[in-house]
């Protein structure tokens, strides 16, 4: 389609993927553009870092939620779910028919049918944008109310307005409808598969589940939204529809240094005297939620960061790890026959050679900014799941320590657990960027040190609290605690002793592109990588390698 003197709306236009999609389409010269992000802020950003190659095309700026009234879009969805009057008015817009009134009252209808675009790219990620509001905590907490014989009138409103399909449902309605009325005459979508390529095995997930029910849903939505624009595709009078559906971690939009923002707000730092770490023996009782729990140091989590665009900000050893071969690698096959599952598994964007080349030097700049800093970019739980970031802080406390895998084999557990243990004691810095992203630090004693917020044990409501058992205990320590405990070194030293067996078993007359993890990828010196050792854990120990 020729888009030169036509008019192009990009929802999600702050984001990676519609900042360059724009850039991409300005060189067609369309007569006006309208970038649209969630708040104000973005929207104008975006527009102005595009303003020097606009090349005539006039940039607009749009911003609010399109899931949302026009008169209430630039409230947060929390606010609106616990206004009583708006969640009535929000139930009764998802069970009853659309008609054209009640369509005009979303922003996302008004927005086309105002700005009436030839073109729409729709960059936000809708799958999320819906299942992350999770259906199951609403539930559980709806159904505790009904087992303790409470009023349901709130939670069963809360758990209506949370429903998965008839939201996916009605926004489709919606989009429909407006770009009909509006003339536009093609919708492309950039979709989501949900796991990033990855099975039911993706170790990247969001509670003691492996994949999460949450996660889950969101491919579920995923899909169900893909089969709702191929019907749409398939309707007369309707734009041309189309769908393209990256199933790689899709490349990065800036490097840079600075404060770590976490749900569009910064991370404050706390800190604990480790004299004053907490309990953790059997029969006592452990809260997630804290507000008395370390002490506020007044400063925000700065560090080294990538940031991916929608899929958030991560650390240099997050996006090493979730990039290494056999996860979710960069933007091969299985299926064959004439099945719409191999017709997706063709369709899909996988893993791509020029990615592979930019991964490379995004780490190079990484590390340089991190050397530049003087800060270790590990771990900002952006990315989940708290695993991910126990897992990266250990190997990041043993580099600190010991350097390599060759001098952790030669160590006893003890003198790891006690060294470790010293160093986090005498380490403020360290152990504030743990803590303050939520993750506790299990000493050997068996004391715990954290902040105010821990994401494990997950919870439903804020002052729930649980007694801890020795089998809790070690669920929480393997969920997402930071464990310097002996037997958790132990651990650390067998990895590190299967690795070295795996090099060992590779020839080293053996130079063919048979090995994914040789001598060469672990380095001479054995120096200890966490984001590949984090990596290697996911794809061979936790069997969570991708197949495609």
């Amino acid at each position: 389609m020729d888009i030169r003197g036509k008019s192009v709306l990009i929802l999600g236009g702050y984001g990676l993927v519609g900042q360059a999609v724009a850039r991409r389409l300005m060189q067609e010269k369309p007569r006006e553009m309208t970038l649209l992000s969630l708040h104000r802020h973005e929207a104008e950003e975006a527009t102005e870092s595009l303003q020097s190659e606009a090349q005539g095309t006039a940039l607009q700026t749009a911003w609010g939620d399109v899931f949302a009234f026009t008169d209430v879009k630039d409230r947060p969805r929390r606010e609106l779910f616990s206004d009583r009057a708006l969640r009535t008015r929000l139930i009764e817009s998802l069970i009853e028919p659309l008609s054209d009134a009640a369509a005009a009252q979303y922003y996302l209808y008004q927005l086309i049918t105002e700005r009436r675009p030839d073109v729409i790219v729709d960059a936000i990620n809708t799958a999320t944008g819906i299942a992350y509001q999770d259906i199951y905590k609403t539930s559980r907490n709806a159904y505790q109310v009904l087992k303790d014989g409470g009023d349901l009138r709130e939670s069963l409103e809360t758990l209506l307005v949370a429903d998965y399909v008839p939201q996916l449902i009605r926004h489709v309605q919606v989009l429909y409808q407006a770009m009909v009325k509006a003339g536009t005459r093609a919708y492309v979508k950039i979709g989501t598969s949900g796991t990033g390529g990855m099975g039911l095995n993706i170790p990247y997930t969001h509670s003691e589940e492996k994949p999460s029910r949450v996660l889950l849903s969101k491919s579920a939505l995923a899909g169900a939204h893909t089969l709702l624009l191929f019907l749409m595709a398939r309707t007369p009078g309707g734009p041309i529809t189309k769908e393209i559906k990256p199933a790689a971690a899709i490349a990065w939009k800036r490097i840079g240094y600075g404060e770590v923002l976490r749900g569009g707000r910064p991370v404050p730092l706390y800190d604990i005297d480790p004299e004053r770490a907490q309990p953790a023996a059997p029969g006592s009782v452990f809260r997630p939620h804290d507000a008395a729990a370390g002490t506020p140091t007044g400063e925000t989590l700065k560090s080294v960061f990538i940031d991916t665009g929608e899929n958030g900000i991560f650390s240099l050893e997050e996006f090493s790890a979730i990039t290494t071969g056999e996860q979710m690698e960069f933007v091969l096959g299985g299926n064959t026959g004439h099945d719409v599952i191999n017709a997706l598994d063709n369709a899909v964007m996988g893993p791509t050679y020029r990615a592979g080349l930019m991964r490379h030097w995004a780490l190079e700049k990484l590390r340089a900014l991190e050397n530049e800093k003087g800060v270790s970019s590990v771990a900002f739980e952006n990315l989940g799941p708290p695993r991910l970031s126990k897992l990266l802080f250990e190997a990041h406390l043993l580099r600190r320590e010991y350097g390599s895998m060759d001098r952790v084999r030669d160590s006893a557990p003890f003198e790891m657990s006690l060294r470790a243990a010293a160093r986090v004691t005498t380490d403020a810095a360290c152990r504030r960027d743990i803590i303050s992203i939520g993750i506790p630090i299990l000493m050997p004693d068996g004391r715990v040190l954290r902040g105010p917020e821990c994401k494990i044990p997950p919870t439903t409501r804020d002052d729930e609290t649980f007694e801890v058992t020795a089998e809790r205990l070690e669920a929480w320590a393997g969920a997402g605690w930071v464990d310097l405990r002996e037997a958790n070194m132990a651990r650390w030293r067998d990895r590190f002793t299967r690795i070295r067996e795996e090099m060992d078993s590779i020839s080293e007359r053996d130079t063919s592109s048979r090995f994914l993890r040789d001598r060469q990828f672990w380095g001479a010196e054995e120096k200890i990588q966490p984001g590949k050792v984090v990596g290697w854990i996911f794809a061979t120990e936790e069997k969570g390698a991708r197949m495609k």
